[in-house]
């Protein structure tokens, strides 16, 4: 019988490609072959040489849910000696300053909020579980009795017994030279003079993996770092406590003020350090052994230890675990790690050619998670875990060089163990990408945090001058500490004259995608959730899901005419998705074809708002914009200033106003004559600390925060944007309503009663005294005067209810409330109450 199911080659047999063969199989797909470049039973990639420790604390949800399936996993692969491939020892992260003890409360509360048990104990119980660190050291630790270590080779051996029992080719001593495509679609995989045909290829060729990214013209930026391992010689007190060489029975342990790790080795102790200086790796330049000679001593992913970056970290060591001061270093070795731009690894099928997929980036703790989500993919075309965190495409551009790729690899290695604020931006690089109104932006005294490479002022320091002028009512609470970081009080002055004036928001750093041709309509319309065969100049709010209903992004769409669309993305994964969507519709249906292309940086964007806003633009402008002359979520071009715009009647912080976009050689010009306008109603520039207040009064979710694909529409608050008028068939629409009824959650709004402790985000959320769910968006409102979060809890929940949000190891009590909380009657964006008299 003829095996019709696609054919999938996967590049590379370590922990993430064997196991990604083996979740197919769980799938009932089985029409695979591995290559594997070394021998299959040390490949000589990381899986061979990884220490083994599984952490699960991760401010991702996602990530989360890989290590938890890891550890499920590899406890049941079971060997012929009768023992798993996960040894359940626990995690224990230890604090030995205050600033560190605090963040461990915050990442007992991610795990808390995602599922996972843990706890901060006190220096005496760290002493118990770990009896050889120094009590004058140590104040306190995260204990994860989940965690523990990963036999990574010995499970990677059972899945691929598993895999070729059922069927899965596994060739080893097999180099990939090339990958053919035709038509922008993967065909072959070629290996010197041998060609396997494929319809599906995937790289899990871990650092090897931009090589192999280059054969189909897609970076793969993940920078090889080489990352210190060393073993004791034998201590003392380790005599006769493991049963095993290599075994263990206490903890693993994070020793993160000094950026270095342990696991009991047997007698001996393992020390993992990432102290030492970024070492990045020449993958031209490693050792070439042949397969024969690859021993787990010997192998490309590990190189010569280098003692003396490890001097300080021996001392360190021996500081923490006084009695390794008996000891010596046995043995070390430099051991071949991937790094990313911004840490997270890259899943998912290429932006330029279909059919390839990416599984990089990954270490043992999460791989055989994301070996099950690519396994969904190839077989149902959707994850069941949200994939958001870490898509192959997420990443602009300009974060793909090479250039930009080993900086900012080099430097989340070095951070990899800091206390890192959510808000907190990169240091360097900085001003890669800037808005065509940075000049405006500097002399008004600018804050600038960093997104994708872009400089989005957060406040501005011109507006100081306003805070005696604010009334009392609106001036914000002070913060404690570590919510106060990243924030600044003229904030407030910047949500109230938004409020009761006229404010102006650079929306520039919104990516913005033209999609244009005979077809574009009738491919929108069946990718959304709402009309897109409408007249032009009508602007939609719209979602994207997957064939399972889940949201996969939410966007904005504007009709400009018959073959012109305009649609504000959320990210690059977004153009992947719709390109992919538009060479499938072109390809099908001849004659209405589609294009479709980021217009992002050729192109600006201001948000002008409030109400004096028709005031401001009444004076620059003959056209009419008043709620008559361009209605809500209508478009139309204007002039302004004598500069052709394209106004868009909505706003997302819940105020009277426009999208203005123009092109990027007029933006300087733009900005000034609104600027000059906007003078006699008190105009201001606003950030994003106001914006980020102002739009959660409005309810307005965050794609990405507030929701995912994990999420469908009614339960995520944005059944609205599911037009029920819409009879056409759309792409998820066949899954919703199962979906929505057996969906257990919704996103909540919360307001916190004590009117002063400000969250910010993933916090575990108590209903009844127990967890029940986590914090996505917060921030203070400063209209409604009270801090904001919004939450996803238990249907049951009901408006009025007490709840509790743990934040830094405190709990503090909360109201349940409709939302939205400011304008419910939507009378201010649709301009009921503007005080112009022109209006």
């Amino acid at each position: 019988m003829t095996n019709t199911s696609p054919r999938v080659v996967i590049i590379g047999a370590g922990i993430v490609g064997a196991n990604l063969a083996d979740e197919l199989v769980q799938l009932g797909h089985t029409n695979t072959l591995v290559l594997e470049q070394g021998p299959l039973d040390i490949p000589g990639g990381s899986t061979s040489h990884a220490p083994g420790l599984v952490f699960s604390s991760n401010p991702s949800k996602s990530m989360t849910e890989f290590a938890q399936y890891t550890i499920e996993k590899l406890t049941s692969l079971v060997g012929a000696d009768g023992r798993g491939s996960f040894l359940p020892v626990g995690g224990l992260e230890i604090a030995t300053n205050e600033e560190r003890l605090q963040d461990l409360h915050r990442r007992a509360g991610w795990n808390r909020a995602y599922g996972v048990e843990a706890e901060v104990i006190d220096a005496a119980e760290c002493l118990k579980k770990f009896p050889m660190l120094n009590p004058e050291l140590v104040l306190g630790g995260l204990f994860t009795p989940g965690d523990g270590l990963a036999l990574a080779a010995k499970g990677t051996q059972l899945v691929m017994e598993r895999a070729k029992a059922a069927g899965v080719e596994f060739r080893d001593r097999t180099i990939v030279t090339d990958i053919e495509q035709s038509g922008g679609k993967v065909t072959a995989v070629i290996a010197g003079e041998e060609r396997f045909e494929a319809d599906i290829v995937v790289s899990c060729a871990g650092f090897w993996g931009p090589n192999i990214g280059k054969m189909v013209g897609t970076p793969i930026p993940l920078l090889p770092l080489a990352h210190q391992f060393a073993w004791s010689t034998s201590a003392p007190s380790l005599a006769g406590v493991n049963e095993l060489p290599n075994g263990a029975s206490r903890p693993i342990l994070r020793y993160q003020d000094k950026d270095l790790y342990y696991r009991e080795w047997g007698d001996r102790i393992g020390i993992g350090s990432y102290a030492h200086r970024p070492m990045a790796v020449d993958l031209d330049t490693l050792p070439s052994y042949k397969p024969e000679d690859i021993t787990s001593e010997k192998m490309p992913s590990s190189l010569p230890f280098t003692l003396e970056d490890f001097a300080q970290q021996w001392e360190d060591t021996q500081e923490i675990l006084p009695d390794l001061r008996n000891t010596e270093i046995q043995r070390g070795f430099n051991g071949i790690f991937s790094f990313t731009p911004d840490g997270g690894s890259l899943v998912g099928q290429s932006r330029q050619v279909d059919g390839f997929y990416v599984a990089e980036a990954v270490w043992v703790t999460h791989a055989p998670g994301i070996a099950k989500a690519v396994a969904e993919l190839i077989a149902t075309g959707t994850s069941k875990t949200d994939l958001t965190d870490c898509d192959l495409n997420r990443f602009e551009d300009m974060q793909t060089t090479a250039e930009y790729v080993e900086e900012t690899s080099k430097q989340n290695f070095v951070e990899i163990y800091d206390v890192r604020h959510p808000l907190e931006p990169r240091t360097s690089p900085r001003n890669v990408r800037v808005s065509p109104f940075h000049e405006q932006q500097k002399a008004l005294g600018a804050f600038y945090l960093e997104g994708t490479g872009w400089e989005r002022p957060h406040w501005f320091e011109a507006n100081a001058a306003l805070l005696d002028e604010l009334p009392e009512e609106w001036v914000a609470p002070e913060r404690d500490a570590w919510s106060d970081k990243f924030h600044s009080p003229i904030a407030a002055v910047e949500a109230y004259k938004t409020r009761t004036a006229v404010a102006m928001y650079d929306m520039t750093p919104l990516k913005r995608l033209e999609i244009v041709g005979p077809g574009a309509g009738k491919m929108l319309h069946k990718l959304t959730t709402s009309s897109m065969l409408r007249k032009p100049g009508a602007v939609s709010y719209t979602l994207l899901l997957n064939e399972d209903g889940g949201i996969t992004s939410d966007i904005t769409v504007a009709r400009l005419s018959e073959e012109l669309y305009q649609a504000g993305v959320n990210s690059n994964v977004d153009l992947a998705y719709i390109s992919r969507e538009a060479r499938k519709h072109t390809e099908e249906n001849p004659g209405e074809w589609v294009t479709v292309r980021d217009v992002t940086a050729g192109t600006c964007c201001i948000g002008l708002w409030g109400p004096r806003a028709l005031d401001t633009i009444n004076k620059i402008t003959r056209d009419d914009l008043s709620n008559e002359g361009l209605k809500y979520f209508n478009a139309k071009q204007v002039s302004i200033g004598g500069i052709p715009v394209t106004a868009w009647r909505l706003s997302y912080v819940g105020e009277f106003g426009w999208e203005l976009y123009a092109s990027a050689d007029v933006a300087h010009r733009l900005w000034d004559v609104i600027w000059e306008a906007g003078q006699e109603y008190g105009i201001i520039a606003g950030g994003r600390e106001a914006f980020n207040s102002l739009r959660l009064e409005k309810g307005f979710r965050s794609f990405g925060t507030d929701m995912t694909t994990e999420h469908e529409p009614e339960q995520a608050g944005l059944g609205f944007a599911v037009k029920a008028a819409k009879t056409d068939d759309f792409v998820g629409k066949s899954a919703l309503a199962e979906r929505a009824a057996a969906a257990t959650k919704r996103l909540r709004c919360l307001t916190v009663n004590d009117g002063v402790s400000v969250v910010l985000g993933k916090e575990p959320v108590y209903v009844g005294g127990e967890v029940s769910g986590y914090v996505t968006s917060a921030a203070y409102g400063f209209t409604v005067r009270k801090p904001i979060a919004y939450a996803w809890l238990p249907r049951s929940v009901e408006t009025g209810d007490q709840v509790e949000i743990e934040y830094l190891g405190r709990k503090i009590p909360a109201t349940v409330v409709d939302d939205p909380l400011y304008d419910p009657q939507m009378e201010r964006l649709r301009g009921v109450q503007l005080t112009s008299s022109a209006s």
